[in-house]
């Protein structure tokens, strides 16, 4: 199967129906609420090919595959981490990887993106 690339016109939610498993849906829905909750002025859009939001400066990204949805932070490795739910090697950014609904850690999420949004300010 050939995909064609995204035209840069294409929404977060255009993705979310044409480049995420349905059963990640869910899971997509919930970082997008958390995100709208949490950091009311950040900017969703695609960048990269994939769900971004930012400020000043990018804050999040939202990547789904086909095994669950990786949720990382730009300034991850800054973060108090005392869910320790975040994972990854890259010298600033951190990300939490989730399969299902159930692992949606709102509390801990909540706590990522306010701690985002803070640095984001600074």
């Amino acid at each position: 199967m050939i995909t064609r690339p995204m035209s840069p016109a294409t929404t977060v939610d255009e993705f979310v129906e044409s480049k995420v498993l349905p059963e990640f849906r869910p899971i997509v829905a919930a970082i997008r609420s958390l995100m709208k909750e949490c950091a009311p002025d950040a900017q969703e859009v695609i960048s990269y090919g994939i769900p971004t939001y930012g400020l000043k400066r990018p804050l999040a990204w939202i990547n789904p595959s086909k095994t669950g949805v990786t949720f990382g932070f730009r300034e991850g490795v800054n973060f108090e981490d005392r869910y320790h739910l975040l994972r990854g090697t890259a010298k600033h950014a951190k990300h939490v990887r989730m399969k299902n609904l159930g692992e949606v850690n709102e509390a801990a999420l909540k706590y990522y993106i306010t701690q985002a949004v803070n640095l984001d300010k600074r």
